[in-house]
């Protein structure tokens, strides 16, 4: 008899116990259909037209998912390593509910200071190589998110259209950046292939910018940049160097032709962070991070600059202003 009571009363600590823990858990959960109860950590790597669209995407996922009122910490880290992985550990503690990273280098960070929190990438060209994930399609970490892995065969072609007296093209780059590393590999590949001779100019930091830019200025008919942040938040100097040496430069994003690069097949950046923000609101929704793909957000459109055209002296193809404008009518409805 003893023994029975014991055992009921062993039962009965552990229900107390687990409902102790469990109860407040659930309730908090329930609680968080109130957007103004869900804390979201944002870690931008820097500043520049690119990545603040996409952070202003991100916002409006968000809120698209019902959380337009929810706490975001935000975090920029103005392209300092250091100063990513300090932040990344604030963030997390801080007990976010989901993190998200804006580039390779803040996913990262995050991804590197938790294994529990889930960390939501965007603008992540390659996640694999970056080491953010193993399996795109079921990602068994805490990482997942949304990548804007570029069509690298659509902006050769763009390329050959625009300025079809280009044979030698310069791709400039980040050596510190992985997600960079890939698309230059990518590049390098197709247009070999198409008969380009492609030299690849490497630069540590933006003080490296202006001599890098020079040199490959005086060996190349026209200048590439991938989706880089250490280029695009110097992409000033790189125009106007260029443009001094009447060399078309072909970017990434939109963001860069508006600031004088020539053309671009480019996914919307601002399109592409209302996906990341849509992919963080499933989260706090109680979807597992195993459950969500990495989505491969792949819609393009040609993007040319007529100013900078006109200023290099190149006559853009009729057929090309007319996809581009209808693109740009498409966006705008």
């Amino acid at each position: 008899m003893k023994n029975k009571k014991m055992l009921v009363a062993i039962v009965v600590i552990v229900i107390i116990g687990l409902g102790s823990i469990l109860i407040p858990k659930f309730f908090k959960q329930q609680n968080k259909v109130k957007s103004s109860d869900v804390t979201v950590g944002v870690l931008q790597f820097v500043t520049h037209p690119a990545l603040d669209q996409i952070y202003s995407g991100i916002k409006e996922g968000l809120a698209d998912e019902g959380y337009a009122d929810a706490k975001i910490n935000f975090y920029n880290a103005q392209a300092d390593q250091s100063k990513v992985t300090t932040m990344a550990g604030q963030l997390v503690d801080q007990k976010n509910d989901v993190l998200i990273g804006i580039a390779t280098p803040s996913a990262q960070g995050l991804a590197n200071a938790t294994t529990d929190v889930p960390v939501i990438m965007g603008a992540v060209s390659d996640p694999v190589g970056a080491k953010l994930v193993k399996n795109v399609k079921k990602p068994e970490g805490n990482v997942t998110g949304v990548s804007d892995k570029f069509p690298v065969a659509k902006e050769i072609e763009l390329i050959k259209q625009v300025t079809p007296n280009v044979k030698k093209i310069g791709i400039l780059y980040s050596s510190s950046e992985d997600n960079s590393k890939s698309q230059v590999a990518d590049f390098k590949k197709v247009a070999t292939k198409q008969g380009y001779e492609v030299s690849e100019y490497a630069v540590s930091s933006t003080n490296d910018i202006t001599t890098t830019v020079n040199v490959a200025l005086s060996n190349v008919d026209a200048l590439y940049v991938p989706v880089d942040n250490t280029i695009a938040s110097a992409f000033p100097t790189v125009i106007e160097l260029s443009n001094a040496a009447k060399i078309p430069v072909f970017p990434s994003v939109d963001t860069m032709v508006a600031q004088g690069g020539l053309a671009a097949v480019t996914i919307n950046q601002h399109d592409l962070g209302v996906a990341t923000g849509k992919m963080a609101g499933q989260v706090l929704k109680g979807k597992k991070v195993s459950e969500l793909p990495v989505e491969f957000y792949d819609t393009t459109q040609p993007v040319i600059n007529e100013k900078a055209a006109k200023t290099l002296g190149i006559t853009i193809p009729e057929s090309v202003v007319k996809a581009a404008k209808a693109a740009e009518e498409k966006g705008t409805k």
